[in-house]
């Protein structure tokens, strides 16, 4: 299988080449090491890995505005193949991203078609994951109309389809996103997300019929920047009403090279998490390693709170001591939305991110990266972390 999607990359490639006015290859490799003790729910002793991704990409400009972009990406642990004498199926072996552009992004009407990255506004809801050395692509189609109001942009994705022999289940998204330039500095965006599932029948999930209405407001003055941004969910969850929401807001202030952000999220949580209408918001297909801890533990917001929601207040602070380096230092204390019955509270623990980057290069980077969970008694009571944590990471980034 693998070996048959390598050979059609590069019989779509070929003929791409010769009719194309321009050609744009790229690349990357990175690796990134890893250690992280203990592992969130399962506990033990810890985890040491070392992951890389390598991507070839080939950017195809043809005649009539027309391009054709192709990702191949591989994906792998150190160590996975016992021996790369024995293995060579190339499991790792993926199309992250291959699409048609019809027209340029930002510029009047524009299409692209086939599997692609997707990053709407703060990547809060819909975004790319990059920080994963996997990430994330959509199987789907995207319109945006650009002019001096702004950018609109919609999109529909095919998540699941239960024609395949893979897959038992059919989900969509249908998304709608509006960006409306205010002023120079300031800039609104106002969308509505649509994601439907069909019952799993392997896992017992029932329809889900979903509905997320938001705003977000983005702006700077001089040295001050600022952002809020709320969304409601409503409709259907795995056959259980939904009625759920999200607030979030920041504002940071630069002094020269040193800049410092406040800033509070509170995603809502359910009452009584196994029974009744769902009450916890759904971040949805977000990046949400940006927002909620550098230790990814709340990936899958619902999930990981035990449906009851989340509380993030957090102070960071980065610093530009030479072009070439940028400090960070975020502390978070993390508290779930609804703590109704726990005989802990509310109150998860707090954590502590320590990153340092070097540019060696345009094309070269490598940065570092520590973080510190205090765990708190709420933590371990949901089942999610029952001990303090330290994750740390060193990882090496080459790319054209």
């Amino acid at each position: 299988m693998k070996r048959t999607l390598l050979s059609a990359a590069v019989a779509l490639a070929i003929p791409a080449c010769l009719a194309a006015q321009e050609l744009t290859w790229g690349g990357q490799v990175r690796v990134r090491g890893e250690v992280r003790d203990p592992t969130p729910g399962i506990g033990g002793d810890g985890i040491t890995f070392t992951s890389m991704r390598t991507r070839a990409s080939l950017l195809a400009a043809l005649d009539g505005d027309v391009s054709i972009f192709i990702q191949l990406q591989d994906v792998r642990l150190f160590g996975e193949e016992r021996s790369t004498l024995a293995d060579f199926s190339a499991d790792g072996l993926d199309l992250h991203q291959g699409y048609i552009d019809l027209g340029s992004p930002g510029d009047g009407l524009f299409g692209r078609f086939g599997r692609q990255e997707v990053q709407f506004g703060g990547e809060r809801l819909i975004g790319a994951v990059g920080w994963t050395q996997q990430g994330r692509a959509f199987d789907g189609a995207r319109l945006e109309g650009a002019g001096g109001f702004g950018v609109v942009r919609l999109l529909g994705a095919r998540l699941s389809n239960d024609v395949s022999p893979f897959v038992d289940q059919d989900a969509v998204l249908i998304a709608g996103y509006g960006t409306i330039d205010v002023s120079d500095t300031q800039d609104v965006d106002v969308y509505l997300l649509y994601n439907n599932a069909a019952g799993d029948p392997n896992t017992g999930a029932d329809d889900t019929d979903q509905f997320t209405i938001g705003a977000r407001w983005v702006g700077e003055e001089a040295e001050l920047t600022y952002r809020a941004e709320g969304s409601i969910q409503a409709g259907d969850r795995d056959g259980r009403s939904v009625s759920a929401f999200m607030l979030a807001a920041r504002v940071g202030r630069s002094f020269g090279d040193f800049t410092a952000t406040l800033w509070y999220d509170y995603l809502s949580g359910s009452d009584d998490p196994a029974t009744g209408d769902v009450g916890v918001f759904d971040t949805l297909f977000a990046t949400n390693h940006k927002f909620y801890g550098f230790a990814d533990l709340f990936l899958d917001i619902p999930s990981h709170t035990a449906g009851r929601g989340l509380q993030d207040a957090a102070i960071k602070l980065a610093v530009t001591p030479h072009e070439d380096w940028t400090i960070g230092a975020d502390l978070h204390s993390f508290r779930l939305a609804r703590a109704d019955g726990l005989d802990a509270g509310g109150h998860l623990g707090e954590e502590l991110d320590l990153v340092a980057t070097w540019r060696h290069s345009a094309n070269f980077d490598v940065t570092g990266g520590v973080a510190f969970v205090f765990q708190r008694d709420a933590w371990a009571e949901i089942g999610r972390l029952d001990q303090s944590m330290v994750w740390g990471y060193l990882m090496l980034d080459a790319h054209f």
